[in-house]
């Protein structure tokens, strides 16, 4: 009886130590989780970088993602040109959406879609997930939200992976529209 009496209290403890160590581990990661998420599901758009600091790029849940701009639409279509240009990859397109519009007496805020790629880097894609095609090449939005605050957007490369299957070592073939639109953006 002696051993079944002493082993009760010792469950006990140990049962109500492991309970507060995972209410406290749970709580920590809500925590973190909140510190790292919230920014970038918060931010309305209005936010201006200070103090030096980056501005986070939003990502919503259709796989766009969508960087703070620190030019007007023009200005940034004009770096992302001349990035493209230095770096030799086709600009296969400019739409000016807003332009189009105010053809037909329609007014909106300044759009431009700029389409661009290379047949080495996109024919791989499309050999290997066919589907891919309809996303590529690849695109790259600069806009103005109803604030005047210029985006930078363009799909998620791991978004046109996980929609159309592409194999993981040929990822590195679109990946590259991130760091073009970050550029073009700062």
């Amino acid at each position: 009886m002696g051993l079944g009496y002493s082993a009760r209290p010792h469950t006990t403890t140990l049962f109500v130590a492991t309970s507060v160590f995972l209410a406290l581990a749970g709580i920590g990661m809500a925590i973190y989780l909140l510190s790292v998420r919230g920014p970038a599901q918060t931010n309305s758009g209005n936010d201006s970088p200070s103090n030096g600091e980056r501005a986070m790029a939003v990502i919503t849940d259709n796989g766009i993602i969508s960087i703070p701009s620190n030019h007007s639409v023009d200005q940034a279509v004009e770096k992302l040109r001349g990035i493209l240009q230095a770096k030799q990859v086709t600009l296969f397109a400019l739409v000016d959406h807003s332009g189009e519009a105010e053809k037909v007496g329609m007014k909106m805020r300044p759009t431009k879609l700029l389409i661009f790629g290379s047949p080495k880097a996109g024919t791989p894609l499309m050999l290997a997930a066919p589907t891919s095609a309809i996303d590529l090449p690849l695109k790259i939005l600069i806009w103005e939200d109803a604030n005047g605050k210029v985006w930078v957007s363009y799909n998620a490369p791991a978004y046109l992976q996980g929609r159309h299957g592409i194999p993981e070592d040929l990822l590195q073939n679109i990946a590259v529209v991130g760091t073009l639109a970050a550029k073009a953006a700062e």
